[in-house]
């Protein structure tokens, strides 16, 4: 089966950037939708960002323009550039892989199947 290792978290300050990576392993085909979501304690885990089957990016709504995520198909790596982090932005990061049935459920964990263990990101 698939499996997923983050790497790249850590401590920044306020403003400062951080940049997460995801090197997948295991079969590959069909082709999976790759994302990234976070967690706090006592709160669900909401989507950040997502690369679907035919490359578009999502993203979620109050992180435009701050985070980017892409993906080395290739190597099959997920990364995500984070810039102008914010205490807000405190929290463990994780990367999935599944297939969510509709566009608009990119963003929804409930529907990844594989998981990493988390990488922890304190702003």
């Amino acid at each position: 089966h698939v499996q997923l290792v983050e790497s790249g978290g850590g401590s920044v300050a306020t403003g400062g950037s951080l940049r997460l990576s995801c090197a997948a392993t295991g079969p590959f085909y069909p082709t999976y939708c790759m994302g990234w979501f976070r967690q706090t304690p006592g709160k669900e885990r909401e989507g950040v960002a997502a690369v679907d089957i035919d490359n578009s990016t999502v993203y979620a709504n109050s992180l435009k323009g701050r985070f980017t995520v892409s993906l080395n198909n290739a190597q099959n790596q997920l990364d995500l550039q984070m810039n102008n982090l914010k205490p807000e932005d405190t929290a463990v990061y994780y990367c999935a892989a599944g297939h969510p049935k509709y566009e608009y459920r990119v963003l929804s964990s409930s529907d990844y199947t594989y998981w990493g263990q988390g990488t922890q990101v304190t702003v």
